[in-house]
C-alpha cells in the first residue's frame, strides 16, 4: 500500500517536494500528530470503558451493551448524512442481502469480545488477540494461496508462545473468558478473510458503484440491531435488564453512551489518521498502541500479576510490533 498523496505532498514522510516550504511541512506534521493522538485515545478508551461497564459495574448484559452502542452509531451516522457532512449509500434490500452473512460474523465478533472482556484483564485480551493474526495468515495461505516469508512466520510463532505462556502465568485465569476470546479470534479472522470479497460484491449493487467507510459503519450497525435484539432475548438478558437497578442510574447511561460514541470515534479517527499519514505509520502505531493500553488496563483495574505474566505480556506486545514491521516489509 502506497503513501497517500495530495497536491504533490507526500503525507507519509511530510515532504512537500518544494524546498523552503517549512510552514506547510510543519502543518502536515501537526495534523498527523493530532490525528494519531485522536486515534490512539479513542481506541484505548473504547476498550477501557467497555471493561469498566462490564466489570466495575458488573453489568451482565454484554449483548445489550453492543446493541446500544450500535444504535448510538446509527443515530449519529444518519444525522451526519442528513446534514450533508458525510456521504452514505442507500441501504437497499439487495445490498443488505449481500452484506448479511458478513454481518452475522461481525455481530458474533463483537459479542464474544464483550464476553471475554468481562472475565479477562485488558492486557491478556490484547495479547490473546494476536492469535487472530495467526489464524488469518493460515486462512490466507489455504484460501487465497498467499505465501508469507519466514520472518512473518517467526513473528507469528512468537505470538503463540506469548499467548500460551501468558495464559499459564495468568493469576486471574478464567476458562470461560479464555474460551470466549478464542472464539473471538476465529470470528475476527473470518470477518477479515470474508470482508474483501463481500465488499467487492456489495459495490456492484450500490448506486454509486462504491462503498465507503461511513456506508459500511451504517450497514454493519443497522443490520446488527435486529440480530442483536434476537440474541439478547435468547440469552435471557431482558429479564436481567428488567431487574437490574443499573438502568435507573443516569451515570450508567452516560458511560454506556460514551462507549457508543468512542466506538464511532474509532472509525472516524482511523480514517483521518490513515489519510494524514499512510498505511505504514497506521499499522505501526496500531501495534505500539497496545503497550500503553495493556499498562493502563493493569493499573486502572488493579489486576494481580507476576513477573512471569508481565514478561509474557510484554513479549506478546513486542511480537505484535515485529509482526507489523515484517508484514510491511513483505508487502514492499
Amino acid at each position: 500500500m502506497k503513501s497517500y498523496e495530495h497536491d504533490g505532498i507526500d503525507l507519509e514522510d511530510g515532504k512537500t517536494g518544494k524546498s523552503g516550504d517549512k510552514p506547510i511541512q510543519r502543518k502536515i506534521h501537526n495534523r498527523a500528530l493530532l490525528s494519531g493522538l485522536a486515534y490512539c485515545i479513542s481506541s484505548c478508551s473504547m476498550i477501557l470503558v467497555n471493561k469498566f461497564v462490564l466489570s466495575s459495574y458488573n453489568f451482565n448484559a454484554g449483548i445489550f451493551l453492543m446493541l446500544y452502542q450500535n444504535f448510538v452509531s446509527v443515530i449519529i451516522v444518519v444525522g451526519l448524512s442528513l446534514m450533508g457532512l458525510i456521504t452514505t449509500e442507500p441501504l437497499t434490500l439487495r445490498l443488505m442481502k449481500v452484506w448479511f452473512p458478513v454481518n452475522v460474523i461481525f455481530v458474533g465478533m463483537l459479542i464474544t469480545s464483550m464476553f471475554s472482556l468481562k472475565y479477562i484483564n485488558v492486557a491478556m485480551v490484547t495479547v490473546l488477540k494476536n492469535v487472530t493474526n495467526v489464524i488469518t495468515a493460515v486462512g490466507e495461505m489455504y484460501l487465497f494461496n498467499k505465501q508469507h516469508d519466514n520472518r512473518v512466520w517467526a513473528a507469528l510463532f512468537l505470538m503463540i508462545i506469548s499467548a500460551v505462556s501468558g495464559g499459564i502465568t495468568d493469576l486471574s485465569f478464567n476458562a470461560v473468558g479464555y474460551a470466549w476470546q478464542i472464539a473471538n479470534c476465529f470470528l475476527t479472522a473470518s470477518y477479515s478473510l470474508t470482508l474483501r470479497k463481500t465488499m467487492d460484491t456489495a459495490k456492484q449493487v450500490t448506486q454509486s458503484g462504491n462503498l465507503n467507510e461511513f456506508s459500511m459503519v451504517l450497514l454493519n450497525n443497522t443490520l446488527s440491531l435486529p440480530l442483536g435484539l434476537l440474541l439478547s432475548f435468547s440469552f435471557n438478558e431482558m429479564d436481567y435488564l428488567y431487574q437490574t437497578p443499573l438502568l435507573r442510574l443516569p451515570s450508567f447511561w452516560m458511560v454506556m453512551t460514551l462507549s457508543g460514541l468512542l466506538g464511532l470515534a474509532i472509525s472516524f479517527t482511523s480514517m483521518w489518521f490513515l489519510h494524514q499519514t499512510g498505511a505504514t505509520t497506521y499499522s505501526l502505531v496500531g501495534s505500539l498502541n497496545k503497550i500503553p493500553l495493556s499498562i493502563a488496563g493493569i493499573v486502572l483495574f488493579n489486576v494481580p500479576t507476576s513477573l512471569q505474566n508481565s514478561a509474557s505480556i510484554l513479549f506478546g506486545l513486542v511480537a505484535g510490533v515485529v509482526f507489523a514491521r515484517d508484514k510491511m516489509r513483505e508487502k514492499s
